[in-house]
């Protein structure tokens, strides 16, 4: 398992480098001169050159590259054109708020997909089969911004029971949990839906196999049978889509934390776009990025700790 892990961590190397160049990339890959479009267009050319080097801009490409990079390396993204505050302070205010809308989301994605899931494949081809895949078909069509609105106009301006805006504390969610339900079930309503359906599908193939009809023979009840065999096995195709999912609940929430108005670096990133702050914009997404590669290494490690028959070579 050591062995393995040091591996893993080893190929993360030139996926994260990949990451970084890309990141680095969007500062470049803009139309147009990056240091006039934050300056505007009526500025003069005195101050589009105080800002071309303050960039390093004005520097090669790959020096500029390279010096990014080491200063990532030391926690230093740069600092914000808006504020004039380093990136990473700004990100540390936003990151926990982001990173619990994911977590939340996803505990409610798998409680709710794995339930639905195991309950269609154990009762594949009745009405409730059918009825929870249309279920999950409509949850995995609908758009988050979409449900958010509907979800606000039900349950915060209709009938009043939950907050319709969050009042959140600079770096965390607030005193009141309610607020937290909302954007949950926003977030992690299509996430249910793709784990449900990927459950189904697993278990049905696993169901299918010799060793869950020998139980079956020897007389071992059905509840063992399906939560003790076949489960286990059909949870490792499920693992892969449920870490994909938060990597996705991570990106995901920019259109639900400016929905909830959610302090979150979502909506740091959607306001930084929107004021060209694009060191923000950088820091962000590299951030993000970096989580997601680390959160898809946990899930290669859990597939050793389920299945030891898996190679891992």
């Amino acid at each position: 398992m050591t062995k393995f892990i040091i591996r893993r961590l080893l190929q993360t190397i030139p996926v994260l480098i990949g990451v970084s160049i890309l990141v680095f990339s969007l500062m470049h890959l803009i139309p147009g001169d990056p240091a006039q479009i934050i300056a505007g267009e009526g500025a003069s050319e005195k101050t589009v050159e105080q800002i071309r080097e303050k960039l390093g801009l004005n520097e090669p490409v790959h020096v500029q590259y390279f010096s990014y990079i080491s200063n990532a390396l030391q926690g230093d993204l740069g600092s914000s054109i808006r504020s004039g505050r380093p990136v990473m302070d700004e990100i540390q205010t936003r990151f926990l708020v982001t990173v619990e809308l994911a977590f939340y989301s996803t505990l409610l994605a798998v409680f709710i997909g794995l339930i639905a899931g195991i309950i269609s494949a154990v009762r594949h081809y009745t009405l409730s089969d059918v009825t929870i895949m249309i279920i999950a078909l409509f949850g995995l069509s609908m758009p988050n911004f979409w449900m958010g609105l509907v979800l606000i106009q039900w349950f915060a301006v209709d009938a009043s029971w939950l907050p319709e805006f969050l009042k959140m504390r600079p770096s965390g969610w607030g005193d009141d949990w309610r607020q937290v339900i909302l954007p949950v079930i926003t977030l992690g309503t299509g996430g249910a839906a793709i784990i449900a359906r990927m459950t189904r599908s697993s278990m049905l193939e696993v169901i299918g196999q010799d060793y869950i009809r020998t139980a079956r023979a020897k007389g071992v009840s059905e509840r063992t049978v399906i939560y003790r065999h076949a489960l286990k096995n059909a949870l490792i195709p499920v693992i892969t889509v449920v870490g994909l999912e938060f990597g996705a609940f991570l990106g995901g929430a920019v259109l639900t934390e400016t929905i909830f108005a959610i302090n979150g670096m979502g909506r740091l990133t959607v306001d930084a776009i929107r004021q060209r702050d694009f060191p923000i914009v950088q820091g962000t997404v590299l951030v993000i990025s970096t989580l997601f590669v680390l959160v898809n290494l946990l899930v290669d490690i859990s597939y050793r700790l389920l299945n030891k028959r898996i190679d891992m070579n």
